[in-house]
């Protein structure tokens, strides 16, 4: 299946659609449930905005599959929208200015769309496979830096890090070797900042397919690289994702693996 102009304009105007969602529950004030536990947040925007983003996708592509991070999904016979509709729920319930949606297209295993729009601030992320990647509607690329010493750095921490600190590892590594770490809290902003240029790149441990979908291809669209811990291609779902500007990424993964 060819992904055309048509899958991105539906892309955009379900995030547009969620971005709205975003905005009434802030200022109406939103009830707040926790899941897995109580730092892991969902709250009646998350829930309202994946509905609304499904109920337009599927409406424009009915054959299409869905994957969402609150409702689950089915696997649409290859072809798959990849959702999280609010990308950074903690800092949306704080009121911390950096939370956005995420939609990918996903065919037969493949990214071939995002569109991460940062629902704060208004910017619009956008990417096609082949065709660049876009920051309200004018090209992005990452950064030439070449050092990693004074590179711009951001990564992540899962909920369960108390039982799972395996990334304290990697982060302490990082600021033993005097690296700028970041840790802004909203993965597909963080992968799309790479994009941007604003980051010089990225890691964390245990995301999901919804959390960098997107992003992995804004990354790799405006120039940059993508890999697991190894430096092997990144998959959805692998454990480790790690995305720079492409410059500094054999000596970032060569600091996280404790061999530099």
């Amino acid at each position: 299946m060819k992904v055309s102009q048509a899958h991105l304009e539906a892309a955009i105007d379900a995030a547009f659609l969620a971005q709205g969602i975003h905005t009434y529950y802030l200022e109406r004030g939103f009830t707040q449930k926790t899941k897995s536990g109580p730092t892991d947040l969902v709250t009646q925007a998350d829930k309202e905005s994946e509905e609304a983003i499904k109920d337009l996708l599927l409406s424009r592509f009915p054959d299409h599959g869905f994957l969402g991070e609150e409702g689950g999904g089915d696997a649409g016979g290859g072809v798959r929208w990849v959702v999280d509709p609010l990308d950074g729920t903690v800092n949306y319930a704080h009121g911390f200015p950096f939370y956005g949606v995420s939609i990918a297209l996903e065919v037969e295993g493949r990214v071939e769309l995002g569109v991460v729009l940062d629902t704060a601030r208004g910017e619009l992320f956008t990417a096609l496979r082949g065709q660049g990647a876009y920051l309200n509607g004018r090209p992005i690329r990452v950064t030439e830096r070449t050092e990693l010493l004074g590179s711009l750095l951001a990564t992540g921490f899962p909920y369960d890090v108390a039982r799972d600190p395996e990334n304290l590892t990697y982060f302490e590594r990082a600021l033993r070797r005097g690296l700028l770490v970041r840790r802004p809290g909203a993965a597909a902003l963080d992968l799309a900042y790479v994009a941007a240029g604003r980051l010089d790149g990225f890691w964390e441990v245990k995301l999901n397919p919804w959390d960098v979908a997107a992003g992995w291809l804004l990354v790799e669209e405006a120039g940059g690289r993508v890999t697991d811990l190894e430096g092997e291609a990144y998959r959805l779902g692998h454990r480790y994702i790690v995305a720079t500007n492409g410059r500094i990424h054999q000596a970032l993964l060569a600091v996280l693996r404790g061999t530099m």
